[in-house]
């Protein structure tokens, strides 16, 4: 019995401890927030195992529609060249002012291999904390998202030209 008690004790401590370190850690601001500071690999790599996880479990209910309908791909992308291009680029547009500044930098979604679309639904209507990804599901809906999905999905194909008559 004398072991569990001092197990359990030592196990406290050193919560404790732990829980008195962090407080000091956040309380000397010694941690830079800025934007333009890249984060430390550590705490990257639990910023992506926190936002990867969450995203999936969350994600996995979802029910997707069809994603190969022209007019929801069209839709898709006169809504992403509204209100996505300043950050996740396209074809044909390389640079924004806005997307050199933000940290951590957005993914060129029309350079990168499509993600599963629960994923990207989940992502586009309720954002991602401290990434500057906006929650769209608070000012679209549903089927609005689901059409910029469709479209996301379809962009790595693209030309630029394809791409200007479709965002019109």
């Amino acid at each position: 019995m004398k072991r569990v008690t001092r197990a359990v004790c030592g196990l406290g401590g050193a919560v404790v401890a732990a829980g008195v370190g962090l407080a000091v850690f956040i309380g000397s601001g010694a941690y830079n927030i800025g934007a333009d500071d890249h984060h430390t690999r550590i705490v990257l790599a639990l910023i992506e195992q926190l936002r990867d996880r969450s995203i999936g479990v969350r994600a996995r209910a979802l029910e997707v529609p069809d994603l190969d309908d022209a007019g929801r791909i069209a839709a898709g992308a006169r809504q992403y060249a509204a209100l996505c291009v300043g950050c996740h680029l396209a074809p044909g547009v390389t640079k924004s002012d806005l997307r050199s500044g933000l940290y951590p930098h957005p993914p060129n979604l029309s350079q990168e291999d499509p993600r599963a679309a629960r994923r990207e639904f989940w992502v586009v209507k309720h954002g991602i904390k401290m990434s500057a990804m906006p929650a769209w599901g608070k000012t679209l809906n549903d089927a609005a998202i689901w059409d910029i999905v469709a479209f996301v999905h379809r962009m790595p194909l693209m030309t630029p030209e394809a791409y200007q008559q479709l965002s019109r």
